[in-house]
């Protein structure tokens, strides 16, 4: 199995917007970071996690050729809104790409693009993606996903388990049910926003705490914000590191 984060950033992504601060303005690469989104390469398939704003950008820098499935985290528009972006692999394949994620996330996506879901009547476009409600473990391309439920302020979002790797991304908090699911890991990616406190994301400080909680052997922030310099590394424990994009793993 082959993990490509292809962005690690928080919703504003770095550089932010009109900032001027040290970190928006580092030379180093690796403080360049797009909206959230991760590639699971297995079993000769591409399985995307969230069709991030910067949806396009990535595919094209990592020369990504097709997405056979795509997993939802939550609604949150930096997490959704490159879904039309997807219409390039359609065009080519001429195939619909299944989506699995939560009733609450589809809803959401089907009401704000429903074009994709659905063909209206006389435009001789087909559907895009088919959508899959998810609250259990299923099987897709020999692998089973556990869906891992998070807290993420006073909303929800899912976590993915495959094997023993998870991503956790957009939580606050870890229920005990889902802590049962996610023990004994080689890899996790999970949130890790800034050093200081945010009601919808685990600090740097959270993480930790809840990777050690889960035993997991490596672990990976991202969902990264301003505030972070990928420089800081070497201020985190052993077997903690920050995420950048384009950063690969094998397992």
């Amino acid at each position: 199995m082959k993990i490509t984060i292809l962005g690690c950033g928080t919703s504003t992504g770095v550089p932010m917007v009109g900032c001027g601060c040290p970190i928006c303005l580092s030379d180093d690469p690796k403080d360049k970071r797009t909206r959230a989104s991760l590639l699971i390469n297995y079993n000769d398939r591409a399985v995307l996690v969230d069709t991030s704003t910067d949806l396009r950008r990535q595919v094209l820098q990592h020369h990504i050729k097709r997405i056979d499935a795509v997993l939802f985290s939550h609604a949150h528009a930096d997490h959704v809104n490159g879904i039309d972006d997807l219409r390039g692999f359609h065009f080519l394949h001429r195939e619909i790409i299944p989506c699995f994620a939560a009733r609450a996330t589809l809803d959401t996506l089907q009401n704000g693009f429903s074009y994709i879901f659905t063909e209206h009547d006389g435009s001789g476009y087909t559907p895009l993606l088919v959508a899959h409600e998810i609250s259990t473990s299923f099987e897709l391309f020999g692998q089973t996903v556990i869906p891992v439920p998070l807290q993420h302020g006073k909303t929800f979002s899912y976590g993915y388990r495959i094997g023993n790797f998870a991503y956790l991304t957009d939580c606050s908090a870890i229920p005990d049910s889902s802590m049962d699911l996610l023990q004994g890991l080689d890899l996790l990616i999970i949130d890790g926003l800034r050093w200081t406190e945010h009601p919808y994301h685990f600090n740097i400080t959270g993480a930790i705490a809840a990777a050690r909680k889960m035993g997991a052997h490596r672990t990976i922030m991202t969902h990264l914000t301003h505030e972070i310099s990928y420089s800081e590394n070497g201020k985190l424990p052993s077997g903690f590191e920050f995420a950048y994009d384009g950063m690969e793993f094998q397992l």
